[in-house]
């Protein structure tokens, strides 16, 4: 029974008053392997990532724009990086709009994006097509 249990740690889920407030502070924090290591987070990512409008640009299937899957980064790979292009990307918008733990997420599941081989890839955007997306989203309640 505590193998299984212990399985499961990956898909762990914080819900209390340690969900991070402030941007990474570098890449080495050590709040990071809460998000990156996580699958839960990274699955939240993912819907956050299809919510606020990121894949006609950055997915698979993006036409223009900068595909994310390839593991080329330029403004850098590490998480703070990756965070701190998201959040100021579009001029600052997301910084301004999305929550800070969703730019976690979102940072957590843009930096899988590289290791999910294409079935995976495929599973994901049918598993989201029936969430709302861009648009279609109000944002969180």
């Amino acid at each position: 029974m505590a193998i299984l249990l212990g399985g499961c740690s990956q898909e762990a889920r914080d819900l209390g008053p340690g969900l991070p407030q402030t941007a990474p502070h570098g890449n080495a924090d050590p709040r990071i392997d809460a998000y990156q290591g996580n699958f839960y987070q990274i699955a939240q990512g993912g819907r956050y990532f299809a919510w606020y409008g990121c894949s006609p640009c950055h997915s698979e299937q993006a036409k223009g724009g900068a595909r994310l899957s390839d593991g080329q980064w330029v403004q850098g790979g590490g998480f703070a990086d990756v965070y701190r292009s998201i959040a100021t990307g579009h001029g600052g918008a997301y910084g301004r709009r999305v929550p800070v733990e969703q730019l976690w997420q979102i940072t957590a599941y843009v930096r899988d994006l590289p290791l999910h081989y294409p079935e995976k890839r495929r599973r994901l955007l049918l598993d989201q097509k029936g969430e709302p997306q861009e648009s279609a989203w109000s944002g969180p309640q």
